[in-house]
């Protein structure tokens, strides 16, 4: 009786349809193996079949993800000088946390000023209540969507989903880039293996290649990404988004704007 030989399923690339071949293999949630396959194309890296994704969403915000609070106070701050000096946005415009969370940065982007409002599907809006997004705010002028694609089957659905619903022309998002050949899974951190809510990791090479595809433009430094109708400057964003520059100016922009703390409070004392 012939031996039937076991062949791997193919896979294609959720961002550019290539051919894609495994990476690795790496227990996740602490209990399921999974397998994580790499594009030749794109070099998007993924998780096949993540089917674990309803019990890692348990909670909404991964109980793992210790530094919740430093990253936002961090992105925020970079948040506000890229929107200032590399978009222009002087303060007139709304804006649009996507996948929000539990409100955060979308609380500090209108601490420094900006119109900010929250948008989440899955997650309680515990710090922002108030500012929940709806049409009747006006169109908005940009999206956020900051450490949300590293959660997502279809990254590039997303955004062109995400773009389309709020008629931007710009999207501004952060992951954590990697180089070269997939790291070991002992190696990175990024991958989270223990919380099951990462399961799509991306190169530089990715990014514009599923830009080239959704005719947006790529600039990115700093782990921080920007999807654009017109090109913003790479050089202006790699000097903006950094650590130093943006701890410097994000209180002088503050200044210029004016807090809506203070407004904010009244706001919601009149709505009670």
């Amino acid at each position: 009786m012939p031996q039937l030989l076991a062949t791997q399923v193919k896979h294609s690339c959720p961002v550019c349809d290539s051919q894609t071949e495994l990476a690795f293999t790496a227990k996740v949630l602490h209990k399921y193996q999974a397998d994580y396959n790499v594009c030749s194309n794109c070099g998007y890296l993924f998780a096949v079949d993540p089917h674990w994704l309803s019990e890692a969403y348990t909670s909404a915000i991964a109980s793992t993800d210790t530094g919740l609070v430093k990253r936002n106070i961090s992105i925020s701050a970079k948040l506000a000088c890229i929107l200032y000096f590399c978009l222009r946005e002087r303060g007139d415009g709304r804006y649009v946390d996507i996948a929000g969370g539990y409100g955060m940065l979308t609380r500090l982007m209108r601490d420094y000023g900006f119109d900010f409002f929250w948008q989440d599907k899955y997650c309680d809006n515990l710090l922002a209540e108030g500012f929940e997004y709806t049409k009747d705010n006006g169109q908005a002028k940009a999206v956020t969507a900051f450490e949300v694609l590293e959660h997502i089957e279809r990254p590039a659905e997303f955004i062109k989903n995400a773009m389309t619903e709020f008629d931007v022309d710009t999207l501004i998002f952060s992951t954590v880039l990697y180089q070269g050949s997939p790291p070991n899974p002992s190696d990175w951190w990024y991958y989270a293996f223990a919380s099951g809510q990462h399961i799509g990791f991306f190169q530089r090479k990715t990014l514009q290649i599923m830009g080239q595809r959704l005719n947006l433009k790529l600039s990115s430094a700093n782990n921080i990404h920007v999807f654009s109708r017109t090109k913003v400057s790479e050089t202006l964003l790699k000097i903006i988004s950094g650590l130093i520059f943006s701890r410097l100016f994000v209180n002088v922009i503050q200044l210029h704007l004016g807090s809506k703390t203070i407004g904010d409070e009244t706001f919601m004392s009149e709505r009670l």
